[in-house]
């Protein structure tokens, strides 16, 4: 009977109105506690180097978790991977609800960014499921839902951290179950088995995957982006509640509340604007734009005198960024085959995790020692180049230029898969 219910729903739903609500619920629960977690931390020390540690041993995890679980969802499916992940998230929220030590609340952290592979799951499963033509807007629409959530968490945890603080971590636990349920219930498959590559457990280990993507000679000046991108805003998350806080008095509600405006400027950014503009203007010149406002946006930051002009000029860099990460995220996917899509995705994230590492700590280093707007100046500089990267990416030599040998070659020459396995070959741009 359960599973006549859940094939009539499938029926009803489309696969991006799934992946959407398990996106949308999975940020919801990361938006309410993210913005509170520098106060959390604050309760066992003072100053910006325990955050930035935090925020570097969650994409420690990430690194180590979301290739594997990247490359994992190419072997057995994108739903299962989707569940573990949302299943982990749960359970890390509740230890940090509880945290009452330093070692619960690192513990939580470890955990979570081990079981952080959905948004990477989520795109691959956005690739599986739309046309190429199509797959901007459907990478928007995931933006769009990442970004409603990160409006509607902050929000809901500024609420309920009047009460106490540890409420927005036992809500956002409570919803990642439930969104576990969901997912488990009623989530399509969108990798068909005959597509699936059986590769060896040990070949998903990250610096393996890592080498891999990096092999892909068409898209490393695009991942040469995505590290310079994500370094220019990897250390900001964290980093500015105690900005703010130190410059204009904000505490947790109002840090909480301003992240919810961020939200809905990356929601409207993706959900409406990115979907007019993407037939007009193409992912080329959409990302080249996104990344010049981020570059513009990060260096105002740095020189805003009063908070309440945070608010357009953030929401002009939440633009950029709502631009920027749909458009490459599109380009990358375009330039590789069907059966790479979960590895290639993985294999970014991993790129992400690693600035994610080294981006909180030099921010909270240059907070620290060089000045309160040291890290937005430093942003500014890394989005700079990241344009220069993202420009030399489209140049036509690069469009051109054939893979020198596909992951998924390399691992099916291996293990003999079969051809029908093994997808189309990429073709060019």
């Amino acid at each position: 009977m359960l599973g006549k219910v859940a094939s009539g729903r499938r029926r009803g739903w489309s696969p991006l109105a799934f992946v959407f609500v398990t996106v949308f619920v999975d940020m919801l629960g990361y938006g309410l506690v993210i913005p509170l977690l520098p106060f959390y931390a604050r309760e066992y020390a003072t100053g910006a180097v325990l955050v930035g540690l935090l925020g570097s041993l969650y994409a420690a995890m990430q690194f180590v978790g979301g290739p594997f679980l990247g490359g994992l969802s190419d072997r057995t499916g994108r739903r299962p991977v989707l569940v573990l992940c949302i299943l982990g998230a749960s359970l890390a929220y509740l230890l940090l609800g509880l945290a009452e030590t330093l070692f619960l609340l690192f513990a939580a952290v470890v955990l979570a960014g081990a079981t952080g592979g959905t948004q990477a799951t989520a795109q691959a499963y956005i690739a599986d499921s739309t046309s190429p033509e199509g797959r901007a807007r459907g990478l928007g629409l995931i933006g769009a839902a990442f970004g409603l959530g990160l409006m509607a968490g902050p929000a809901l945890g500024g609420f309920l951290s009047l009460y106490t603080l540890h409420a927005p971590a036992f809500a956002a636990s409570a919803l990642a179950l439930a969104n576990a349920a969901f997912g488990f219930l009623v989530l399509p498959e969108s990798l068909p088995p005959k597509l699936r590559v059986p590769t060896p457990l040990h070949r998903l280990a990250p610096l393996s995957q890592l080498r891999g993507v990096l092999g892909i000679r068409t898209i490393r000046w695009f991942l040469l982006a995505v590290f310079l991108l994500n370094l220019s805003l990897a250390g900001i998350l964290t980093n500015f509640p105690l900005f703010a806080n130190t410059r204009f008095g904000w505490d947790a509600p109002t840090n909480a509340f301003f992240f919810a405006f961020v939200g809905t400027c990356i929601v409207l950014t993706q959900a409406v604007l990115i979907g007019w503009l993407q037939p007009r203007l193409g992912e080329d010149r959409l990302l080249l734009g996104g990344l010049s406002f981020m570059a513009l946006g990060l260096g105002l930051v740095a020189v805003v005198p009063y908070g309440p002009l945070l608010y357009p000029v953030v929401g002009a860099l939440a633009v950029g960024v709502g631009l920027a990460i749909p458009a490459l995220t599109a380009l990358i996917s375009h330039r590789v085959s069907g059966t790479e899509q979960g590895r290639v995705m993985g294999g970014s994230q991993a790129v992400i995790s690693v600035t994610l590492i080294v981006g909180p700590l030099i921010a909270s280093l240059a907070f620290d020692h060089l000045g309160v707007p040291a890290p937005y100046w430093i942003g500014a500089l890394l989005a700079t180049l990241a344009l220069f990267a993202a420009s030399a990416a489209l140049l036509p030599k690069h469009r051109s230029l054939p893979a020198k040998r596909s992951f998924t070659k390399q691992i099916s020459s291996e293990l003999d898969v079969p051809p029908e396995a093994r997808g189309k070959k990429a073709q060019p741009r």
